[in-house]
C-alpha cells in the first residue's frame, strides 16, 4: 500500500513529545485524535477491544517499514537493542538532543565511556554530518553514525576509520558495519563545560577540589570554564561521565518504561515527565479508541 506525504506526517507526529505530555498530563490528547484521521490509521480494522496503546502499536509498524523510517524508528532501535538489551537504566544513562558545540546530539549514551549516536533516516541527507563529527570529537568519547541501506556506503566512505557504522536492517535490528575507536583522551574541556547544566560543571570541578563560594555570577562561568580548560581531557571527560550518570539518572523510570509498548519506550526515555504523571499515562493508553477518536 502506498503510503502519502501526509499521512507519513501524520504518523511521525504520533510520537511527538506534545502527543506524549497531553497524555500524561491531561489524560487525553485532541491532537492524538486529529492525528489518527490525518494518518488515516481508522481505515484499519479496529474492533472494540483496541486502545490508544493499539493505535501506537499499528503507527509504529508502519513507520518501520524501510524508506519512510524516521529519526524516531532509529531511536527506538537503539533504546531497545543498546541501551536496554546490552546495558541497563540501572548501570546507564541515556540523554537527548545533548548538546555538543553549535550541535545536538541524537542520543547519548552513558556507561563506562560516551557513545554519541548520530541517527541518518531513510528521509534526512548527509550535508551537516561532517561539521557534526567535527563537534562530537570535541566532546564524546565514541561516535557512531546509524544509518539506513541508502546511506552506509557514503557514511563510511566520508568518515575516518575512527568513527563507528551502523545500520539499521529491517524492523528494528542494528548491524555493526565498522567498531567506533575510544578517543576520549582527544576531547577538548572546554567544549564538555559548554556541554553541561552549570551544577554538573561546579559538581566536577568540587570533584577536583576546586570551591567558587565567593566567586559573583556574573564572572562564574568564565571562571569555571578557565579551570577545565586546564583538566586532562581524558579526566575531564571521565568526570563528566561520571557526574551525568547521576544527574540524568534513568533508574526512576524503570518501572514506567516496562510497562509501556515497545512503540512508546523510547519516548518515555527521551520527553521528560513528572513522576505524578507515569499513573496516569499508563491509564491513558488503555483508554478504548473508540473513546480517544471523541478528543478531537
Amino acid at each position: 500500500m502506498k503510503i502519502g506525504a501526509t499521512q507519513i506526517s501524520a504518523l511521525s507526529r504520533l510520537f511527538s513529545p506534545t502527543v506524549f505530555r497531553d497524555l500524561a498530563r491531561k489524560g487525553r490528547s485532541p491532537l492524538f485524535a486529529r492525528l489518527l484521521f490525518d494518518a488515516d490509521l481508522l481505515q484499519y480494522e479496529f474492533d472494540s477491544s483496541y486502545t490508544v496503546s493499539s493505535a501506537f502499536e499499528a503507527a509504529f509498524s508502519i513507520l518501520q517499514q524501510s524508506g519512510i523510517r524516521d529519526e524516531y524508528i532509529f531511536r527506538s532501535a537503539i533504546t531497545k537493542n543498546i541501551l536496554l538489551r546490552r546495558h541497563s537504566l540501572k548501570t546507564a544513562s541515556m540523554l537527548t538532543e545533548f548538546r555538543a558545540g553549535v550541535c545536538k546530539a541524537d542520543i547519548v549514551i552513558l556507561n563506562g565511556t560516551s557513545t554519541v549516536y548520530e541517527i541518518k533516516s531513510d528521509r534526512d541527507s548527509l550535508c551537516r554530518l561532517s561539521n557534526q563529527i567535527d563537534n562530537y570529537q570535541k566532546v564524546f568519547g565514541e561516535i557512531y553514525v546509524i544509518a539506513g541501506q541508502s546511506h552506509v556506503n557514503e557514511v563510511v566512505r566520508n568518515t575516518s576509520s575512527e568513527v563507528g557504522v551502523m545500520e539499521l536492517v529491517g524492523r528494528s535490528r542494528i548491524r555493526t558495519v565498522r567498531k567506533a575507536i575510544d578517543c576520549s583522551d582527544r576531547v577538548c574541556p572546554s567544549s564538555i563545560f559548554e556541554s553541561l547544566r552549570i551544577e554538573e560543571a561546579r559538581q566536577i570541578l568540587k570533584n577536583t577540589g576546586a570551591e567558587f563560594v565567593d566567586v559573583p555570577n556574573i564572572v562564574l562561568r568564565s571562571t569555571m570554564r578557565d579551570c577545565f580548560k586546564k583538566m586532562e581531557p581524558k579526566y575531564a571527560h571521565d568526570q563528566m561521565v561520571k557526574v551525568l550518570r547521576q544527574t540524568r539518572n534513568l533508574s526512576p523510570l524503570t518501572d514506567l518504561v516496562f510497562r509501556l509498548p515497545i512503540s512508546l519506550q523510547a519516548a518515555a526515555l527521551s520527553f521528560q515527565l513528572r513522576k505524578a504523571d507515569h499513573q496516569r499515562l499508563i491509564s491513558t493508553i488503555k483508554t478504548p479508541l473508540d473513546v480517544a477518536i471523541t478528543w478531537a
